[in-house]
């Protein structure tokens, strides 16, 4: 395992995913802990995990300010994308490490946390305001339907409205791209796979996920 966790990596990979899974892991006890994964998508296609990282639930961007650099330091000259969760300066940590890599943010992630700031029994709407933002033609039309989306929900949710408007830089590279390119590149649900492996469960996708992403 350490072989294979110090092993040199490519030069270059055109997007990496970044986000941490939680597993049972005994260490005396069994305890839920944090697992850091950066999955990459190969030049030639193939998915790749470039490391694990076992952490104790009190890391931030710099503790993944010290992972990227160990990726970098293993061989990474240049990273595409990299796709994450909204965690505050992560951006900066990453154009610490990259100064031109292009950071997205998850858009499974902005959905989980806008339906937070809302009772359940208004996720269906929220969802289906929110769709046309994600997937409209050009980040133009998406900042028309996410005016929208203010007009209905602002008054009620000002933090969900807030939390968009935090991400929004982050959130519209992934609409330069065709379909097939955002389905890739639009969200970190890949790890999720990693998660499934590692503990025979990943999480799974709410009925309001699903139908913002079909």
């Amino acid at each position: 395992m350490v072989e294979w966790q110090s092993r040199p990596l490519g030069p270059v990979y055109p997007v990496v995913f970044i986000d941490a899974i939680h597993v049972k892991i005994r260490d005396g006890a069994v305890a839920n802990r944090p697992i850091y994964v950066a999955l990459a998508v190969t030049t030639e296609g193939r998915r790749e995990i470039l490391g694990l990282w076992a952490g104790d639930g009190g890391e931030g961007a710099k503790h993944w300010l010290h992972i990227l650099t160990e990726i970098k330091n293993r061989g990474v000259s240049d990273v595409l994308m990299l796709v994450c969760d909204g965690l505050k300066s992560l951006p900066e940590a990453v154009e610490t490490v990259w100064p031109r890599t292009i950071v997205q943010t998850c858009v499974v992630h902005l959905l989980r946390s806008s339906f937070r700031y809302a009772t359940r029994q208004d996720w269906d709407k929220i969802a289906r305001l929110l769709r046309p933002v994600y997937t409209a033609p050009t980040a133009e039309a998406a900042l028309e339907r996410f005016t929208e989306f203010v007009d209905a929900w602002g008054r009620k949710y000002p933090a969900s409205v807030k939390l968009w408007e935090n991400a929004w830089e982050e959130f519209t590279p992934f609409l330069r791209f065709d379909t097939e390119i955002r389905r890739i590149v639009c969200t970190t649900n890949a790890i999720e796979s990693v998660n499934a492996r590692i503990s025979g469960q990943g999480r799974p996708p709410t009925p309001q996920t699903r139908l913002a992403l079909r």
